[in-house]
């Protein structure tokens, strides 16, 4: 696997690492070239046959770096199938590529999701997502198949890209702990005390454009005069943090806004999803989003743009709310949605019933019977 994930080198238990950790029963050796993390580490193992291997190189060198260590590694272990989680300046896909063509090991270009698709949040992600058709048109006759996570978003756009269906592959990321990110049982709430909503509205993911950080935080702006105080939990760390607080000081919500940019284990973050009333989502483009939906499984609603898997999940004013790209729109969305409690509840217990088909391991098993398939194991 060429992968993007730099916290499982370093320590970090994260999404990466936690699906590896069924997903690797499923093979016999999975070997993981990822970019060079923040401090120098060198090959690092988990689950027992998932091995890490952590550049030596800048993003310049990724493409030479994996070609070369991929090269040596099926040479070594001969490996059936190449995946590559592919994004940005695409260096994941030209060095799987250049791998396939020295070895003869099929490739799976993975794309999660198309910067600026379906809407960009700045000049740059215009520019990104023609890099991502650049990259598409040269990929299409190279690799085996494109994965990618979604029905109804991905596969029209590659199909437009002149990517033929019979390469697509729909098989989905989602892999949710239904045990773990589940809602709080009556017992739990009157023995330890906790207070079942501390928050009103959560977000959790980078600090980053294409989040919409700043139409959240709008959206509050106009709820003030429209409801009661909201109080809003951020979750992450990015380079938009500062950004952000300042937009919070403008609009005068110092009081209403919390900061965490990291929380250590993945029940401290069920925690925080069961604490809150709605999770929010105002992205202009995803692949998931994952937060959304471990947070409907704690029953916890998700008024979301209709990025991703969100077009797909969300029924309205069901289990959450849909909105526009605009902070009207989200603020509009937030009040449908948490205004009422008696509905607010209803919501949650029909979220919760609807991502019960991202159930850990049959999904994780999906997603290696789909990469099995295209080499006829």
């Amino acid at each position: 696997m060429v992968s993007g994930d730099r916290q499982t080198p370093v320590g970090e238990v994260g999404p990466f690492h936690t699906m590896q950790e069924r997903f690797s029963t499923h093979f016999e050796r999975i070997d993981v070239l990822c970019p060079q993390p923040p401090r120098a580490v060198t090959t690092k193992t988990i689950h027992g046959n998932v091995h890490f291997h952590p550049a030596n190189c800048g993003r310049l060198g990724m493409r030479s770096y994996i070609a070369k260590r991929g090269t040596e590694l099926i040479e070594q272990h001969g490996h059936d199938l190449i995946v590559s989680h592919d994004y940005g300046w695409f260096y994941n896909g030209l060095g799987s590529a250049a791998i396939s063509k020295r070895t003869g090991v099929p490739y799976v270009s993975e794309i999660h999701h198309v910067p600026g698709f379906p809407r960009a949040a700045d000049r740059r992600e215009v520019f990104d997502k023609l890099i991502a058709r650049r990259y598409i048109n040269w990929a299409k006759s190279r690799a085996t198949a494109f994965r990618v996570v979604n029905h109804k978003e991905m596969p029209p756009l590659l199909q437009s890209w002149g990517v033929p269906k019979s390469k697509i592959l729909v098989l989905g990321s989602l892999y949710i702990d239904l045990d773990l990110f589940s809602p709080f049982s009556d017992l739990e709430e009157a023995v330890d005390g906790i207070s079942p909503k501390k928050w009103d509205l959560v977000f959790v993911g980078r600090l980053v454009n294409n989040k919409g950080l700043i139409t959240i935080i709008d959206a509050l702006y106009q709820l003030k005069y429209r409801m009661r105080p909201l109080k809003l939990l951020i979750v992450g760390r990015g380079p938009m943090r500062a950004a952000v607080e300042e937009r919070v000081k403008k609009h005068e919500l110092e009081k209403h806004v919390e900061f965490v940019e990291w929380l250590e284990t993945p029940k401290d973050l069920a925690d925080v999803y069961r604490a809150s009333r709605a999770i929010l989502c105002a992205s202009t483009c995803e692949g998931g989003p994952r937060v959304t939906v471990e947070a409907m499984a704690c029953g916890t609603p998700a008024v979301s743009t209709p990025v991703g898997i969100m077009g797909e999940l969300i029924e309205d004013g069901k289990n959450g709310a849909l909105c526009r790209f605009d902070y009207a729109s989200l603020a509009a969305s937030i009040e449908r949605v948490i205004s009422d409690e008696v509905k607010l509840a209803e919501m949650g217990v029909r979220a919760r019933a609807d991502v019960l088909k991202f159930e850990y391991d049959e999904a994780i098993a999906g997603y290696a019977n789909g990469l099995k398939g295209l080499v006829g194991k």
